[in-house]
């Protein structure tokens, strides 16, 4: 077991595996955990460092009591801070919804640490028409974590819209993922439903910063995970040197749902951006012109 410290003190579980190329990061999802990417570890550590690690508020990380101890920076600054502790100085860095946001964040903010950013499954709140809503049922997922606890709470949580496509492919799969869901501490989850969830801000309000972002990206989002296809295509659009994946018939948890697609289409993806050839996009390919007539 490795340990990072944070700025503010809270201490954040991390693992490796691999020794060879560059490295990977993986950041989770609100429904998982650092076990979550296992299938990844697998996979990419036959040829890259690879590191995973719990968030704050996701044991074996410290739970910190306190709402304000959780927020879209602190991810952010985590991320920093687990890669501090193991000495990398640039990875990819590969994130799945709340992770995805997180790691689109950190391509913002430190974009001389990313190799390449993998967004994944992003997109919860952006839509504007939806800011509300979200912020009003983050809330309440947060309240009914605390009610009933995470054991519980989480055989509602586990089978949402975007998630039963999961349960219909691999009910072992799905059935591992929801009983890790439901180890969760319900304080961790609630704070950080309050502080990262509800409290970041929509993609489409940074599009000034993202247009000036130069960081090779790649969205991926699944074709039943209605909330981030819009949000994907708006990435892909604004986004200098990013490309787009869309799974079929695919779900919110795409790493565990379709972990062969997720893995083949990263290596790809990565081995492009090491091969200097994920360039931005060519300036002739402007969507208003459909074909060239002079």
């Amino acid at each position: 077991m490795s340990v990072a410290i944070t700025q503010d003190q809270v201490r954040l579980h991390y693992e490796e595996a691999g020794t060879g190329g560059t490295t990977i990061v993986f950041v989770h999802e609100f429904g998982g955990d650092h076990r979550s990417w296992e299938p990844q570890m697998r996979h990419f550590a036959r040829r890259h460092r690879c590191i995973t690690f719990a968030a704050r508020g996701f044991a074996p990380s410290d739970v910190p009591a306190s709402v304000e101890a959780y927020s879209q920076q602190h991810a952010v600054d985590d991320i920093l801070a687990v890669m501090d502790a193991a000495n990398v100085g640039k990875a990819h860095i590969v994130g799945l919804s709340m992770g995805g946001f997180a790691t689109l964040h950190f391509g913002l903010q430190a974009p001389q640490r990313a190799l390449s950013l993998t967004v994944a499954g992003a997109g919860y709140g952006a839509e504007k028409q939806h800011e509300d809503y979200f912020r009003k049922v983050s809330l309440e997922v947060a309240r009914q974590f605390e009610a009933q606890g995470s054991a519980q709470f989480a055989k509602t949580y586990s089978i949402g819209a975007s998630r039963v496509q999961f349960q219909n492919k691999d009910p072992r799969g799905w059935a591992e993922f929801a009983a890790q869901l439901g180890e969760h501490s319900s304080l961790g989850s609630a704070n950080t439903m309050r502080g990262v969830q509800a409290g970041r801000p929509s993609i489409y309000d940074l599009e000034t910063a993202l247009r000036a972002m130069m960081v090779p990206m790649l969205v991926i989002v699944g074709d039943e995970d209605d909330h981030c296809l819009q949000p994907g295509i708006f990435l892909k659009k604004t986004v200098p040197a990013c490309g787009l994946l869309v799974l079929p018939k695919t779900g919110h948890t795409l790493n565990l749902e379709e972990p062969a697609l997720f893995n083949y289409f990263v290596d790809v993806f990565i081995g492009q951006v090491e091969a200097g050839r994920w360039e931005p996009r060519d300036p002739r390919a402007i969507a208003s012109q459909i074909m060239k007539t002079d």
